[in-house]
């Protein structure tokens, strides 16, 4: 199994990108697409992308049709990405993560685990105790009557083992369009945010203690 330190390898160059504003999800996975060969065959920097989506659905390579109950009207996008159906939409951070786990170790489980414990970090400055789930890909936080629910989502895909697609992170989204699926093929579960848990944030400011808190970027 290889290293997680060279997960961590923080002297590999990377670039962080943010845009306020909507980003329509067939543009995002275009330049998701460009900026992965480019990093495979021409050894462009790595990339970071935090944005926002319009409202859709997307359907990862392990969903199940039976668990889109009712699309509300939004697109549905079935994708390469690990995964069931999840949702984007207004108030959601979407953060795309293009790295060459080539270089850091070649282990998948060591780099969604990193991911895991990335937003972990992040939501401690909000003062949210979000924790992992031993079978359950994701972040999860459990309320005063002991309910699990999620916070945060993760779904990536590797490409000659450099990876795309990535995470999302619940601040103020629209919670009742996940009644539209079954999130991530879980029924047991809730969803729950940043709102739902009365703690006030914008996207700008959770992607800003990402990249405070984000373990694969070089900083002066």
């Amino acid at each position: 199994m290889a290293e997680l330190k060279n997960l961590n390898d923080t002297s590999l160059p990377l670039v962080w990108k943010y845009k306020p504003g909507f980003v329509d999800y067939l543009e995002a996975l275009s330049i998701m697409e460009t900026t992965v060969r480019s990093i495979r065959q021409e050894g462009t920097p790595e990339t970071i992308w935090c944005l926002e989506h319009p409202s859709i659905f997307t359907a990862g390579t392990s969903s199940k049709d039976e668990h889109l109950l009712n699309n509300f009207g939004f697109p549905v996008y079935y994708t390469g990405r690990g995964g069931q159906f999840t949702y984007h939409g207004p108030g959601q951070l979407v953060v795309y993560i293009m790295l060459d786990i080539n270089k850091r170790g070649r282990d998948i489980k060591a780099y969604v685990n990193a991911l895991e414990h990335w937003v972990i970090n992040c939501l401690k400055y909000f003062d949210i105790r979000a924790e992992q789930r031993l079978g359950r890909v994701g972040l999860w936080v459990t309320s005063q009557n002991k309910i699990e629910e999620k916070i945060a989502s993760i779904g990536v895909r590797m490409t000659r083992w450099v990876s795309w697609h990535g995470l999302s992170i619940n601040i103020a989204p629209d919670l009742t369009h996940f009644n539209g699926i079954v999130p991530c093929g879980i029924t047991e579960h809730g969803i729950t945010s940043f709102e739902k848990l009365g703690i006030k944030a914008t996207v700008e400011e959770v992607q800003s203690v990402m990249y405070k808190t984000c373990p694969f970027l070089l900083k002066p």
